[in-house]
């Protein structure tokens, strides 16, 4: 297994040249990088980054969808901005009964709803952190 970080290395270089326009502190920075990584300071960066590539590449659906599928209707909800802005400009009043019946949709979703997601999340967050340091 080549390891993940050596593989990022180049990337982080790259960034920290466009990122910091001092050359001696982006030497300095890179230097530190390369001190951490022969310490193996950064061998939990690795073991983190490789149990994510193992969950994004599970041939598992519901393992490799769940985070993307979560952030697909995140991003929907932010980029639906943008035309309530124009439905705004043009109509007022319009904007503002779609966004009165957004909220009076998302109060119609009983309680109980919420409660079991925020449990269902917690518990899941829960025993995958368990789950990690155990191992």
């Amino acid at each position: 297994m080549i390891p993940i970080l050596g593989a990022v290395m180049p990337v982080v270089s790259q960034v920290l040249d466009r990122v910091l326009p001092d050359e001696g502190a982006r030497e300095a920075a890179k230097l530190e990088l390369m001190k951490a990584e022969q310490a193996g300071d950064l061998k939990a960066v690795e073991a983190e980054l490789s149990a994510i590539l193992a969950e994004a590449n599970s041939s598992d659906p519901w393992t490799s969808r769940a985070r993307p599928s979560f952030l697909y209707v995140i991003y929907t909800l932010l980029l639906a901005a943008i035309p309530m802005g124009v439905i705004h400009a043009v109509s007022p009043e319009t904007a503002t009964n779609i966004a009165a019946g957004f909220g009076e949709w998302l109060q119609a979703i009983p309680d109980e709803l919420y409660t079991l997601f925020g449990i269902g999340y917690l518990g899941y967050t829960g025993a995958r952190t368990w789950d990690k340091r155990r191992k």
